[in-house]
């Protein structure tokens, strides 16, 4: 089968499309071919040898993607070959086939085509376990989404207003505020022309947001822990502007704050069983319903996935980017 592959770390030229071995499935997996899949942060990280795969993980690059069951193990009950499936991958996805545990899929959303069904798995998993699963976000509450029109963000948003959360979001320019506010966003914050934790507090009484959704890191961890609320709870997901910074940590104390970080690729094969099982059960009715869309910014071949990092690492998109083999 034809691959992406990581021809040594570097930039994006380095992506080359090659003849690879077909992966083999474990009596718990299934055999995806694959419609479609998407690009993280994440994925470029891996590129420039930042963030190595898992032990005994597929070597190649993509963390979701969408597809049709070609073979299944023997353990394997709920799926049959010829199902239309999307997958969180701990790895695998720039391929045209690639092993999947089975608690790891989901069906194709009602509404959404199989190949626009890659963009969901990634982003869904990440802010359901993190923003509603670990921070407990819940109705009436208020929320702030850094990087709203990223995948991320675009997904955040439309999930918390669906269940009755007002949103706040950040972003660099008026095109991608206009955006987050057509998707639902309350507070659109252009972070290069405002301060983020002033707007805050001005929009709720002097209080502060009660959850936090971060993927800047170290600048922003002090703005954030001055932008929660009393029980206030932060998520960091991301350090794309560092990992090192000076804090006060009396407003933790002071205010009851909670700080919490983690990523999705590493966790175990239960633990992405069931927060995959959580995200089937919760946000697939809200995308069945209408109120969650996908989100894509552009559509490429696979053979264009340097094409589709730069365009990341650029941070031009809104949405998802999609590579279709």
């Amino acid at each position: 089968m034809k691959a992406i592959v990581i021809t040594s770390p570097g930039e994006a030229e380095v992506l080359k499309i090659e003849q690879v071995e077909e992966p083999q499935i474990g009596d718990d997996e299934v055999l995806v071919q694959v419609e479609a899949t998407a690009v993280n942060r994440a994925d470029t990280l891996q590129r420039k040898g930042a963030h190595p795969p898992p032990q005994g993980v597929s070597p190649y690059l993509g963390l979701e993607c969408s597809g049709t069951i070609l073979s299944v193990g023997k353990n394997v009950t709920r799926w049959n070959i010829g199902d239309q499936v999307c997958a969180l991958l701990s790895g695998g996805g720039y391929a045209e086939k690639v092993a999947v545990p089975a608690g790891q899929l989901l069906p194709v959303p009602q509404g959404v085509s199989l190949k626009d069904a890659a963009s969901f798995p990634e982003v869904a998993c990440t802010v359901w376990s993190t923003v509603f699963m670990m921070s407990k976000l819940s109705p009436g509450e208020t929320f702030l989404v850094h990087g709203g029109s990223s995948g991320i963000g675009t997904f955040a948003i439309q999930i918390a207003k669906y269940l009755g959360v007002k949103v706040f979001v950040t972003a660099g320019n008026e095109e991608k505020l206009t955006f987050c506010k057509d998707l639902g966003a309350d507070v659109c914050i252009n972070y290069k022309t405002e301060d983020f934790v002033a707007r805050v507090k001005d929009e709720t009484g002097g209080k502060g947001v009660d959850v936090i959704l971060d993927n800047v890191g170290g600048p922003y961890l002090q703005k954030n822990l001055d932008s929660l609320n009393i029980d206030g709870r932060l998520f960091i997901i991301g350090f794309m502007g560092g990992v090192l910074t000076q804090v006060n940590l009396v407003s933790l104390l002071a205010k009851r704050l909670t700080v919490q970080a983690a990523g999705l690729r590493g966790r175990s094969i239960e633990n992405k069983a069931l927060i995959v099982s959580e995200v089937e059960k919760n946000v697939w009715p809200a995308i069945a319903a209408g109120k969650v869309k996908p989100v894509v910014y552009k559509y490429l071949p696979l053979v264009a996935a340097a094409e589709a990092h730069s365009i990341m690492e650029s941070s031009v998109h809104i949405g998802k980017i999609i590579l279709v083999p």
